[in-house]
């Protein structure tokens, strides 16, 4: 016989609880909550700002930035999912997501992260070709091929995520309802089940470590190839500079998401407070980072925004 479903004194049978940070006690969230709020507030200006030159500017129409304007809506969307709901825990003590929700929440986190990793490895493709076949750019790069990408990238989250929301969302859950992190990650609902919730968990494991083993190499070949054609001109301190940024930055991305999916999985020796920090670290601050080592670092986009506001400071 099933047992009965999980009732918290302040939820209904239709919803979870979300914990926050497991095992943390106040002052703790509350002091957590001030850099995560921080970084929200810096990659919701920096990424809109990166949105609304692009938009407004009709000279930022090449390839790059239209990587670099996908990488801003996914960052809004990627960290917009997330924190907020998360500064409630912390902040409000609401704890309370609905089932549609948590799932939803689910699904717009791990599509973007997929995304993310493709419009990366994109934008890699981009400065190669850019560096490396300059006289052939145009011809490669047009904006059918831009958003030929554009399309595979979002195709390729839908076909990893669908079948993983059926499984989790199809799983009974007649068991606790409190979720031990601060979003509903996967792994930390599905193990709430009260069925082995290990055939979603090995599909996660797996689509994941395609998706950035396959990503990762591409943009390391990628940059390999970018150094290798600069060694001796005079530009390769400033290739090494751009690609070294880009790198440190794509590091703080996908090291801490690698390593948190796979500690939930298998288990390690790393704490649970410091798996769900691990997990908030890489969605939240490289979305923080992404709008200015990318955008702000490219020269067009940096003069259009002093454009942009030298010419608004003197029409006032």
């Amino acid at each position: 016989m099933a047992s009965a479903p999980f009732t918290h004194p302040n939820s209904s049978s239709s919803s979870f609880i979300l914990v926050g940070v497991p095992n943390l006690e106040n002052p703790w969230p509350t002091c957590l909550g001030i850099p995560f709020c921080s970084g929200y507030i810096i990659a919701l200006v920096g990424n809109g700002l990166v949105l609304l030159v692009i938009g407004l500017d009709t000279s930022l129409r090449d390839p790059i930035h239209c990587f670099l304007g996908m990488l801003a809506v996914i960052d809004v969307v990627m960290v917009t999912s997330v924190v907020p709901k998360m500064l409630s825990v912390f902040w409000l003590n609401s704890t309370e997501i609905g089932y549609t929700a948590c799932f939803v929440q689910m699904f717009l986190v791990h599509s973007t992260t997929s995304e993310e990793s493709g419009v990366l490895l994109a934008m890699a493709v981009d400065r190669y070709v850019a560096i490396c076949h300059p006289l052939r750019y145009q011809a490669i790069l047009k904006h059918r091929t831009i958003a030929q990408i554009g399309l595979t990238i979002v195709v390729r989250a839908l076909l990893f995520m669908v079948p993983l929301t059926f499984m989790v969302t199809n799983l009974p859950y007649c068991r606790s309802h409190v979720i031990p992190h601060s979003y509903c990650e996967h792994m930390a609902v599905a193990k709430l089940a009260c069925t082995d919730p290990r055939p979603s968990g090995l599909y996660s494991v797996a689509g994941s470590s395609l998706t950035v083993g396959m990503d990762m190499s591409f943009i390391a070949v990628s940059y390999g190839l970018i150094l290798k054609a600069a060694l001796g001109k005079k530009s390769c301190w400033k290739a090494f500079s751009t690609c070294g940024s880009h790198i440190c930055v794509m590091l703080l991305y996908y090291i801490p998401g690698i390593v948190s999916i796979y500690a939930q999985q298998f288990g390690s020796s790393i704490s649970v407070p410091t798996q769900v920090l691990l997990a908030d670290l890489y969605l939240t601050f490289p979305a923080m980072l992404n709008p200015i080592v990318y955008s702000m670092r490219t020269k067009q986009i940096r003069q259009a925004v002093l454009k942009m506001l030298f010419s608004r400071k003197v029409h006032v």
